[in-house]
């Protein structure tokens, strides 16, 4: 598989998901492009259209009803009983088409109809309006009936420009023929305040068309608002679903790479052990003299080698052991101070061939701890050899062991060498890792020393922290918890007799 096909890793478990993370990609960036004359663009407003008549439903129908019942107790008369009736009409039939945009599929919508409809839906409520505007009443009780006819038209404007905003026109097709009618009656009339009334509603008409492209506007705004979010979440789907399948692969990759290592360490050791043997033989010269020096040599050289290459194979055997899970802890009451104490001797010839002393720092009273012996020999001598080996000659490397604030137990090993630059410290520990004074230097090492030191202490439990300076040294640490602390137990009393307080 190419490198560019790795970049958009799918999880092929869940094919479902991935097609429908890849529709709301497609569909969200579709939505960002908020333009007139986009069609999902287009069916998102006329939704929001149908919704906002849907929820306000009720409200212009209960205002004809109140306004047709007070003009029945003022004496208009029947009329407006008619007007009553034809305007609820009207805007049941406009509820009628809002529910059934709002109940369709929007992919199933046709923007170019719909709205055709919807404005013919509002011009039709408006020639409810206009037989409103229409109505006189000579023998009634209000005498400014026109004026408080404009003062209707204009409620009713307010909040048609309200409700009717993510519709482009529709204010503008609801009361062109109310007002033309209106201002028609007034301007026969001639009446100072009918006209003021009529002007008045003229322009308030441009004002509610202003308002209501303003609020269109921040429809708008809010459709883009919510086609980011959607964005922003089917980017994070889409993102989840590539780490998780990079995970999956990694942990395959590692898994398989563990097991490899593991195989070909064991088949690494019988020929290498062959080697080691005849190579030692040679050396010695067992079975008689060699006759020659320079294959003498060659014998010492192939078998120094030989037991690198056999430190080696253990390390990575180790290692790989730790990452899949399989090492086994023998567990049981040990000393930490007498596991300290062997490795420094172990350690002792080194450093004094390097002319590095080595500094004992034990606390007095430790307790046993329950861990794997072999593990801690290790994870020590791990520690101490590097120290030895990047510490200057004539340098000091520090051992010390004692009890941590939690109430387990630490061992710490220092040196003054030339330290780790803080941005290697997560090179250093991980596996076949090397900091650049290491290079620089060509130390001996495979980088792999510090990363079974971690492994180790979290199979039992506990941590190691690396704390280094430049030109200052290294502090490694690591540390037992509190729970492998094994506490003294009391003496068995020898009478057959249990102690105070103790029962039979």
């Amino acid at each position: 598989m190419s490198a560019t096909a790795d970049k958009n890793i799918v999880d092929r478990t869940k094919p479902h998901r991935n097609s429908d993370v890849a529709r709301a990609v497609r569909r969200t960036r579709d939505r960002l492009s908020q333009r007139a004359g986009n069609p999902d663009y287009d069916r998102e407003m006329l939704s929001l259209h149908a919704r906002a008549v849907l929820n306000t439903a009720l409200a212009i129908p209960v205002l004809v009803l109140i306004i047709a019942a007070s003009g029945l107790f003022a004496g208009v008369g029947t009329s407006i009983l008619v007007w009553a009736l034809i305007t609820v009409t009207c805007y049941a039939g406009l509820a009628l088409l809002a529910r059934r945009i709002d109940l369709s599929d929007p992919a199933d919508i046709d923007p170019v109809p719909a709205h055709r409809w919807l404005l013919l839906g509002h011009v039709a409520s408006g020639i409810g309006w206009a037989y409103f505007a229409s109505l006189e009443c000579h023998a009634c009780q209000i005498e400014q009936f026109p004026v408080m006819k404009g003062a209707i038209l204009l409620l009713a404007m307010a909040a048609t420009a309200i409700i009717a905003s993510a519709l482009r026109g529709a204010l503008t097709a609801t009361f062109a023929l109310p007002l033309i009618v209106y201002a028609g009656l007034m301007a026969r009339e001639l009446n100072p305040a009918d006209v003021i009334m009529a002007a008045l509603l003229l322009i308030a008409l441009p004002f509610f068309t202003f308002v209501a492209g303003h609020l269109h506007r921040s429809a708008v705004m809010l459709l883009s608002f919510r086609s980011e979010k959607d964005a922003l979440i089917a980017e994070l789907e889409t993102a989840k679903a590539v780490s998780d399948e990079a995970r999956r692969r990694a942990e395959e990759a590692n898994l398989a790479k563990s097991r490899f290592l593991a195989t070909m360490s064991h088949e690494l050791r019988t020929p290498l052990n062959a080697i080691l043997g005849f190579s030692e033989v040679m050396k010695n010269e067992v079975l008689g003299p060699m006759g020659n020096d320079t294959y003498r040599d060659y014998a010492g050289d192939i078998n120094s080698s030989g037991h690198h290459l056999l430190h080696l194979i253990n390390e990575i055997l180790d290692l790989s052991r730790i990452e899949a899970g399989r090492y086994q802890l023998n567990e049981e009451p040990v000393y930490l101070e007498n596991v300290a104490e062997e490795c420094c001797h172990l350690m002792e010839l080194k450093a004094r061939n390097k002319d590095i002393r080595l500094i004992s720092e034990f606390q007095t009273g430790l307790p046993r701890i329950y861990a794997d012996e072999r593990s801690l020999r290790q994870v020590i001598l791990n520690l101490m050899s590097n120290a030895i080996k990047f510490a200057p000659s004539g340098s000091e490397v520090r051992l010390r062991i004692g009890w941590t604030a939690g109430g387990g137990q630490y061992v710490s090993v220092k040196d003054n060498g030339p330290g780790i630059p803080e941005d290697e410290l997560e090179v250093v520990l991980s596996a076949f890792g090397q900091g650049s004074i290491a290079i620089k230097s060509a130390e001996q090492g495979t980088g792999l020393g510090l990363p079974i030191v971690q492994g180790l202490m979290k199979l039992h439990g506990g941590e190691f922290q690396l704390h280094s300076r430049l030109r200052e040294g290294t502090e490694a640490i690591a540390i037992l918890p509190a729970t492998r602390v094994m506490e003294e137990l009391p003496a068995w009393p020898t009478d057959g007799k249990l102690a105070a307080g103790g029962q039979r």
